[in-house]
């Protein structure tokens, strides 16, 4: 997945409008533009369209967490030069503050179902013997479980 797919997504699941986007990469300290969000937001044929680095992902994360969570005293974190699939899930679940269990829940939702010990296996330091990389596969699952919990599409829409 790119960073620009997660970006649309996550916009999307919590409904977060341009002024919120912004406020968002306020709270990690980092002054974005309309026209920036605007164009990583675009579809990948756009003319317009930019790539969302690593490093603005990482930020706009940090201050998601500090939207949902509130922000912590003394300086912010640094965002990440480079991000996996492993930091994007983890950022994620500490954002919206979920266990394992709320995890598993989540990707159940999305009809794909995992043991815990696989779970955690994702979260460990790179280098550990159970660690293992997150596909873009588990993390679309993730994304797809966070929309029908936090943005479930209304009976009355369906036909």
């Amino acid at each position: 997945m790119t960073n620009n797919d997660v970006l649309r997504r996550i916009r999307y699941i919590f409904d977060i409008d341009d002024s919120e986007m912004i406020a968002i990469f306020a709270l990690a300290d980092y002054q974005v533009t309309r026209e920036l969000i605007s164009d990583w937001l675009k579809k990948d044929d756009d003319p317009a369209f930019r790539e969302c680095s690593d490093t603005k992902l990482a930020l706009f994360l940090n201050g998601f967490i500090n939207h949902k969570r509130g922000k912590k005293e003394g300086p912010q974190p640094e965002p990440e030069k480079r991000l996996t699939n492993n930091i994007i899930f983890m950022k994620l679940k500490i954002a919206l503050n979920l266990k394992a269990e709320d995890v598993l829940d989540l990707m159940y939702l999305a009809d794909f179902a995992m043991s815990k010990p696989e779970l955690s296996a994702f979260f460990r330091r790179p280098g550990h013997k159970h660690y293992r990389v997150c596909q873009d596969q588990m993390l679309r699952n993730f994304l797809k479980g966070m929309q029908l919990r936090y943005r479930p599409v209304l009976e009355e829409n369906i036909e």
